[in-house]
């Protein structure tokens, strides 16, 4: 494995957790999201961590692809990851929000994860990593819409 591919492969596993995080934080709102906005929010929650969890998927069969070994474990997750698991039950609104920064923390890391990808001529991530970028930033700006309408 070269040195560029070596630190890809850091990076895509940093990716990896960040969004495994993510995902878990997406479930944990879901099965606990209370309120006039229940109905809304349970499903919206639903759908994006059934979207995420391919995203969860697809980065680490990058890390295979270009030679690595991905983080396998909840507390390796944790460990790398600069998004921080959920706390209690907070309400709607609070959790809409914490979504949304951490969207766009995705979307920021991934983007200079994309820019790493092409320096190391790696295609393959690159795309992979336009796609995780422009998903994050889309999930952002319609939550960022939902809060900006109550």
């Amino acid at each position: 494995m070269t040195t560029a591919t070596a630190t890809l492969t850091d990076t895509l596993n940093a990716l990896l957790a960040d969004n495994m995080v993510f995902y878990q934080k997406l479930r944990a709102f879901h099965w606990t999201v209370r309120g006039q906005e229940f109905f809304s929010l349970h499903a919206k929650f639903e759908s994006m961590y059934k979207a995420w969890a391919q995203v969860v998927d697809d980065l680490a069969e990058r890390v295979l692809t270009i030679g690595g070994r991905p983080l396998t474990t909840l507390a390796a997750m944790i460990e790398h990851s600069q998004i921080r698991e959920a706390s209690g039950a907070p309400n709607a609104r609070a959790m809409v929000s914490a979504l949304q920064q951490d969207l766009e923390a995705i979307a920021q890391r991934t983007r200079g994860a994309t820019a790493e990808a092409e320096v190391a001529d790696d295609r393959g991530t690159a795309n992979l990593l336009d796609t995780v970028g422009d998903q994050a930033e889309k999930d952002a700006w319609m939550l960022r819409a939902w809060a900006d309408a109550k």
